[in-house]
């Protein structure tokens, strides 16, 4: 059935007349990328949507300390933006990721649905407020979208993926201090090595995901500038003196994050290497935790044909044909989630070298890729510690029985008796099916005293 008319209410731009849906708050630019863009189902971030009600409540504020804006108006920009930080109009912003590189529509789908909330509060005085001349002044899409993916990645980070990491390292800890003096046999090239304890092997894993965290903090202070105030192409114009440092200033106040006007605007339009450094640093810690999700998911493995040295929560059944299998399943989503990270990371890598001249016009993909990854690994490690490795239990009897079977142990008598004779011994007991005494004693290398006193593993993982 065709629309009505009255379904519709009409909208000007510079460009003309665009009919609206009746029910909606945006206006004639939001409606034209919605129409024209329909590509893909990604749409602009929910975070980024917040982001820019922070920033538009923070610049009406500005604005109206300078006084270009009017208590009225300010005051109507203000609780539209504070009604949209409830979430309470989340449908009013549709558009998708692949639209105009700058997100110009997203700047204006913004401006449009303020100006729009602001005008119903002003429905008794003879006040309007337009998009452009109220909601953007003293703005352009291209400082204000940048500011908006630096908010919305920072608080990101700060609320999500960093907890998300210290919980993780608390976990371990605890895993460290159980198993203090619990001793396995190591591995190195997939193949026997010398002894360590549990404690030592989970502290390796712990410490990856500490300096993760030490180089997520660091970067992550980078992103702390913010590009307001540098207006189309970062000279500023259009914008009062110190526009920018006063925005972050009102931004800092409101989001509790020390948000502060980048030094250099023209950096700030062209480049998003902050982000891209900051969102290495998060492949990074991506990347250890795939080492760490392998690491358990070997160690688990059998239960009666592989290593078992751990069991894992048993949370569903692992198969649609065999009765009783278990399987790692935390560990594999997480692995696809730094899979997914780590093309991020290639994605934003592209993107960000794409700054040409004064505007880098690959914004909108950026910061999809970088809320993702965050989302996607804060999720995940907090799925993985609750489901698998606070559950996670040692099978002592596997590891001591792995241990005495190891022929690595040899190393120890190295020292004592030399390389040459160390590595024969190993080498007979491998062939012969016995164990490195017996080898040992047969070849007459060791007495029986002296094999029990320097092949002692309670030594050998303490130095």
């Amino acid at each position: 059935m065709a629309n009505r008319q009255s379904d519709f209410r009409i909208e000007t731009d510079s460009l003309g007349d665009v009919q609206v849906p009746l029910d909606k708050l945006w206006g004639a630019q939001t409606e034209r990328s919605r129409v024209n863009f329909k590509i893909g189902s990604e749409k602009i971030p929910t975070a980024v949507i917040l982001a820019f009600a922070q920033l538009k409540r923070a610049t009406a504020i500005v604005n109206h300390k300078n006084g270009n804006l009017d208590t009225q108006r300010k005051n109507a920009i203000v609780a539209s933006c504070d009604e949209i930080l409830t979430g309470e109009y989340a449908e009013q912003f549709p558009l998708v990721t692949w639209q105009t590189g700058s997100g110009t529509q997203s700047n204006m789908n913004l401006n449009e649905v303020i100006a729009h909330l602001a005008n119903q509060k002003l429905l008794e005085t003879d006040l309007t407020v337009h998009p452009n001349d109220h909601v953007n002044m003293s703005q352009s899409s291209n400082d204000t979208f940048p500011t908006a993916m630096n908010i919305a990645a920072y608080d990101s980070i700060i609320k999500n993926l960093l907890p998300e990491c210290k919980k993780m390292i608390a976990t371990l800890e605890e895993k460290e201090e159980k198993y203090h003096d619990l001793i396995k046999i190591g591995r190195t090239h997939l193949q026997d090595a010398t002894p360590l304890t549990f404690a030592q092997e989970i502290s390796g894993w712990k410490i990856m995901l500490q300096k993760g965290l030490n180089f997520i903090e660091d970067s992550s202070q980078n992103i702390l500038e913010l590009a307001i105030g540098g207006t189309a192409v970062g000279t500023g114009l259009n914008a009062p003196l110190n526009f920018g440092e006063d925005v972050a200033y009102e931004l800092s106040i409101a989001t509790g994050h020390p948000f502060i006007s980048a030094p250099n605007k023209f950096y700030a339009l062209t480049s998003h290497s902050d982000l891209s450094y900051t969102h290495g640093a998060i492949r990074s810690l991506a990347s250890d935790l795939m080492k760490i999700a392998n690491d358990i998911r070997w160690l688990a493995s059998g239960p009666r044909s592989g290593i078992g040295e751990i069991t894992l929560p048993a949370n569903e059944p692992g198969s649609s044909i065999m009765p009783g299998k278990v399987n790692p399943t935390q560990a594999e989503a997480l692995t696809m989630v730094v899979a997914q990270v780590m093309g991020n990371d290639v994605t934003i890598t592209v993107a960000a070298s794409q700054g040409n001249f004064e505007l880098n016009v690959y914004k909108p993909v950026i910061i999809l890729n970088f809320l993702q990854s965050v989302t996607l690994l804060s999720d995940a490690m907090r799925s993985f510690r609750v489901h698998c490795l606070v559950g996670l239990e040692a099978n002592q009897e596997a590891m001591s029985e792995l241990v005495k079977r190891s022929l690595m142990l040899v190393t120890a008598l190295s020292p004592h008796i030399g390389y040459e004779k160390s590595a024969t011994i190993a080498k007979k007991a491998l062939a012969e099916n016995l164990t490195l005494k017996e080898a040992a004693l047969a070849l007459k290398y060791v007495s029986d005293t002296e094999f029990d006193l320097w092949v002692d593993t309670s030594k050998m993982v303490h130095p």
